[in-house]
């Protein structure tokens, strides 16, 4: 009788069964480097263990605005940028790792692994270098030459000229009546192509070329394809002469030029090469010819191993490292391409809102007419309609438009910058000039509609204001843009809110994840009033999704406001984590006053909202977010309001503050009045903030470090209706206009900047084609304390030069409008 099978243990029956049929053998890969390190070494100024504590949290399931502002101990106060740049850098070599473990697994289980394969893969970095691993072990995949050559046996053969040179004799390998073997020279090639792949696969000599690259550099060309014959050029072929004969090193190419040689490529309207120096060739092929040829070789050994190296780098090496180059140039150039989105972004979004004033926004077009709504300080919708630019009723018309203006009281127009913006801007400057709005003092402001338009017809938009024309939701997203540029550009995809470089070009999805997280920082970092706000800018704060939002508004709707921030954990779907990462950004105000105070509620009051002809004629406004019924409902659970809810401090840290309180003698009724900072100023002048810190370890039995104290002292002394978007440049406000007829070199003018790019900076000057300022008339000692340029800056600049260019047909007439720095206002 056959002994019986021990069984596995209990319940690893099943996994130890499947497991061993996918894979014969169960080894693990690891990879050779350490993550943190090569972290470090692409983030090369930060601390190795503040980038391994980063790494740390990020796997915990931190979200990068907590880290950022409640975890400046762990990260070294790094930014939340910088905080982007590891997280990102930490995804790409995870991708990796999956990779490597993906590819070894599916090598193992062909039978095909070898040591030299898997140490490759263990030290490989780059999934480019992973895939040029994989892909003769592909299903599928054309065999590679040398796994012909070894498939026929000759793999010791190449051994042996590598190893043991003396003992090499390919007499014994010749087989006349098989291909591949049929003569000696068919034998030798076999052999070469087998001592190519070795070499090209070696670490050390892969290490080598990129060694070589990095210290003597590497050259871009490009070049004029030049059609077939009877085709005809490409339309878009003269928007890159610039790069039709070009030539410029590695080191010296900016991102802006590498994706616009990359698209030229991609339309076949240019070819590009990558050229390496003739001393790194030489080098590198010398220190191979040391570190493979043995002195005491045969000569015949010695050529067969020579001419092997010369196929590697020519068949093997030369291609992965062609790639590796353009790889990580397009990687470089494409998030340099997000992160000026993604700066002229949160310049947009942290626009400071113009609070109190009504609001007429203004979609301008030609055929259909300009859409008009007015909106409430809040965003309540008063009025809609349409305007004609060239009216037959001209006078009726222009008291039409007075006639709203003066019902609604409304001194503040905003016209959108799309098709017919120069001309209705030129009609409301006139009216204006001449009193036709007097007594009231009208002022007329741009707004970027990026986006406006396809909102307007989105189911959102449509949920939102469902009794009210697609056309005319762009002109009441053009007011509230104004009014509060956060709570309306949120609705928007970010992509579509145009301030970015050649964000076509650009992986879809890395632009969405980087978008989404300056979106996230913004909205985190202002905060909003958890009893007022909408799910659509809830949605956006650190830890919360779609999801979790709507539980928080629908828990709100049916239980009444919340009293104190601890009830967001009856919210069911929000756990201690969750908590964790979303409650410092999100404040309960007896009188809410935060920027989602004016969001308008947009998710919960639509239903009621009345048709744009009801509205004109009665100036009805939509009920506040909060007050469906006339009766507010009481929590299920009893809470105790806490004046610190209403500050940035996190509740971890309301211990703390309260020691603070204590030390200073105050209340905390007192939050965020004069009485307490003048304390707070006292206290400072007899201790410093460190001595603060390390004062209050003993009695709050918790560490508190330098940064986590300075947020606790701004947080309590901050007014209640503090704004960090208040520091940013307010929008441009106009009476009359410029014409570009009126340009001239030499003319000085104040304009706003609109977009920032690598090479420079957009300026908006009033005449309807923005100028360029230009990275080398941007003079470093004008800025203000060495900082950059960004959206919304205030600038005095001079016309250094104009032209004007032919519009193509169909098209309007196009001016390049050069420009000099005189001064940031």
């Amino acid at each position: 009788m056959p002994p019986k099978k021990s069984k596995p243990p209990l319940g690893d029956e099943k996994a130890g069964s499947s497991s061993s049929k996918a894979n014969p053998s169960n080894e693990v890969i690891t990879m050779a480097w350490n993550l943190t390190d090569m972290v470090v070494q692409k983030i090369c100024e930060e601390e190795p263990w503040a980038v391994a504590n980063v790494l740390k949290l990020l796997d915990d399931g931190c979200s990068i605005p907590f880290i950022s502002r409640y975890r400046k101990e762990m990260t070294n106060g790094m930014e939340a940028e910088k905080i982007r740049d590891v997280a990102a850098a930490g995804e790409e070599l995870k991708t990796v790792e999956v990779k490597v473990a993906a590819v070894f697994k599916q090598v193992t289980k062909s039978g095909k692994m070898t040591g030299g394969l898997k140490g490759a893969l263990r030290n490989a970095r780059t999934i480019e270098e992973v895939e040029h691993l994989y892909a003769p072990y592909k299903t599928g995949s054309k065999t590679t030459l040398a796994e012909r050559a070894r498939k026929l046996g000759l793999e010791p053969a190449a051994k042996v000229a590598l190893d043991e040179p003396w003992k090499f004799n390919l007499n014994n390998f010749v087989k006349p009546s098989q291909k591949g073997l049929a003569s000696y020279a068919e034998v030798e090639k076999g052999c070469q192509h087998i001592i190519a792949d070795i070499i090209s696969k070696d670490k050390d000599c892969l290490d080598k070329i990129r060694n070589l690259i990095k210290l003597n550099g590497a050259t871009i060309t490009s070049t004029k394809v030049k059609p077939k014959k009877g085709t005809e050029e490409h339309p878009d072929t003269a928007k890159f002469a610039n790069y039709s004969a070009y030539r410029i090193s590695l080191n010296s190419i900016r991102p802006h030029q590498v994706l616009a040689i990359n698209r030229g490529e991609n339309l076949k309207i240019l070819s590009v090469k990558v050229v390496l120096p003739d001393n790194t060739v030489n080098n590198f092929k010398r220190w191979c010819e040391l570190r493979w040829v043995k002195s005491s070789a045969p000569g015949a050994v010695q050529g067969l191993v020579k001419t092997s190296i010369e196929d590697a780098y020519s068949r093997l090496i030369f291609p992965l490292v062609v790639r590796e180059i353009r790889s990580e140039l397009t990687k470089n150039a494409e998030r340099a391409s997000i992160d000026v989105f993604g700066q002229n972004l949160q310049r947009l979004l942290l626009t400071p809102p113009i609070r109190g004033k009504t609001v007429m926004g203004v979609d301008p077009g030609f055929k259909h007419g300009c859409k008009l709504a007015v909106t409430s300080p809040t965003g309540n919708i008063l009025y809609t309609g349409f305007m004609f630019l060239q009216p037959n009723n001209a006078y009726a018309q222009r008291n039409m438009i007075a006639e709203v203006l003066h019902q609604h009281r409304c001194e503040t127009i905003a016209i959108g910058n799309g098709t017919a913006c120069r001309e209705t801007e030129t009609y409301f400057a006139d009216l204006i000039k001449n009193g036709a709005f007097a007594p009231l003092d009208v002022m007329y402001c741009i707004v970027d509609e990026s986006g406006a338009s396809i909102w307007s017809v989105s189911p959102d938009a449509a949920k939102e204001m469902p009794d009210l024309d697609p056309n005319l939701r762009s002109a009441v997203s053009i007011a509230r843009r104004l009014q509060d540029p956060l709570v309306e550009l949120v609705k928007i995809e970010p992509k579509h809110i145009g301030v970015g470089m050649y964000q076509h070009d650009v992986s879809e999805k890395c632009l969405k994840d980087a978008l989404d997280g300056v979106v996230e920082d913004c909205v985190s970092f202002v905060g909003v009033d958890l009893n007022v706000c909408s799910a659509t800018i809830l949605r956006r704060i650190s830890g919360l999704d779609v999801g979790k939002a709507k539980k928080i508004i629908d828990h709100r709707d049916k239980n009444g406001q919340f009293v104190n921030r601890e009830q967001l954990l009856q919210v069911k779907g929000i756990g201690p984590k969750t908590y964790e990462q979303c409650v410092g950004f999100v404040r309960i105000f007896t009188q809410s006053s935060t920027l989602a105070s004016s969001s308008h509620n947009a998710d919960n009051d639509t239903k009621d909202e009345a048709s744009s002809e009801t509205l004109t004629k009665t100036g009805r406004k939509r009920k506040a977010p909060s007050s469906k019924s006339k009766t507010t409902k009481k929590a299920k659970t009893e809470g105790k309001p806490n004046p610190l809810d209403m500050t940035c401090i996190h509740p971890e840290s309301y211990h703390i503050a309260e020691e603070v309180l204590n030390k200073t003698g105050s209340e905390v009724t007192e939050i965020g009045h004069s009485s307490i900072r003048s304390k707070m100023q006292r206290l400072l002048q007899t201790t410093s903030v460190q001595e603060l810190a390390a004062s209050l370890i003993g009695s709050t039995d918790t560490q508190c470090g330098v940064p986590t104290m300075q947020l606790i002292l701004d947080g309590l002394q901050q007014p209640m209706d503090h704004d960090i978007r208040a520091e940013y440049e307010k929008p441009l406000f106009k009476k009359s206009l410029v014409s570009i007829d009126d340009l001239r070199r030499g003319v000085t003018l104040t304009g706003r900047v609109k977009n920032v790019v690598h090479f420079g900076a957009f300026v908006d000057i009033g005449v309807g084609e923005s100028g360029l300022l230009h990275t080398s008339r941007i003079h470093q000692r004008l800025l203000r304390r060495g900082q950059p340029l960004g959206l919304g800056d205030k600038l005095e600049v001079k016309i250094i030069n104009i032209e004007r260019l032919r519009g193509q047909k169909g098209q309007k007439p196009k001016t390049k409008i050069g420009l000099d720095l005189v001064a940031v206002l």
